[in-house]
């Protein structure tokens, strides 16, 4: 993979008590959680009723989504998506599954239609009316990598302008055994080719990313979005060189210059 450089819009962020951007960078650099936080995100690119309805993850994308298109300055509909989710929703998954073999026939239709793997990015293209293409990811540890190396790579084949989506959250019942993950966590990224004045590159090389130990890896570390976090730490100020888990034996080495 060549390197690409590319510039870094607006972001959205959204966890356990921190439910911004703003938040988590002040948590980063010493502040603490959110007193008041929401318990789960109320994206506003959906109708009252449908935010209702909406699984958490589903709600944590479209909110951070859309908070990376506002500070950007972007109209969602807009812009080519990747959502990248480890699991997609665990908990439906878990339902589904055992709805299925304790009574088939009163397995939920909208739980159905939400256990689908893309189903944030339909909400999505749904809410903010895009007709752009959207791509659903997951690559287990290596996801948010892999969604960042396909919003990178969309970029170079002619997208001006490309939504990177990372989430996932809580596991439950048999599945937990398998595939850890707590909490709700949510980041969102829209990248350019144009000038800006943080900017990000990125190379694909040998390696094994190293132990997370800064403050949103700690906070959110049982998350399966997890990996993203050196990321954020670094676009916060915390840092300027990270490496990202994207696969077997492999890094994705990101340079941030601020400014």
């Amino acid at each position: 993979m060549p390197r690409r450089t590319v510039t870094i819009e607006g972001i959205g962020f959204w966890t356990d008590g921190l439910p911004s951007w703003q938040a988590a960078r002040d948590f980063i650099n010493g502040g603490a959680l959110v007193a008041d936080a929401p318990r789960r995100p109320s994206p506003q690119l959906l109708a009252a009723n449908e935010r209702r309805r909406t699984p958490e993850t589903v709600a944590v994308a479209l909110e951070v989504a859309l908070a990376a298109c506002t500070a950007a300055g972007r109209d969602p509909a807009a812009l080519p998506s990747v959502f990248a989710s480890t699991h997609g929703d665990l908990a439906i998954t878990d339902y589904m599954c055992a709805t299925l073999a304790s009574d088939p026939r009163t397995v939920s239709p909208t739980k159905f239609h939400n256990s689908v793997h893309n189903a944030a990015a339909g909400y999505w293209t749904i809410g903010s009316g895009c007709m752009h293409a959207s791509t659903a990811v997951s690559a287990f540890a290596a996801t948010f990598a892999q969604g960042l190396v396909e919003a990178l790579a969309q970029l170079a084949d002619g997208a001006e302008t490309v939504l990177l989506v990372g989430y996932d959250g809580a596991a439950v019942g048999p599945l937990e055994t398998m595939s850890h993950s707590r909490g709700l966590l949510g980041g969102a990224l829209v990248l350019s080719r144009g000038d800006g004045a943080l900017r990000m590159r990125a190379t694909l090389v040998n390696g094994q990313p190293p132990a997370a130990t800064g403050a949103l890896s700690r906070h959110a570390a049982g998350n399966s979005m997890a990996p993203m976090l050196p990321l954020f730490e670094a676009l916060a100020g915390a840092g300027d060189v990270v490496l990202l888990d994207a696969g077997p034996g492999r890094v994705l080495r990101v340079e941030i210059a601020h400014g």
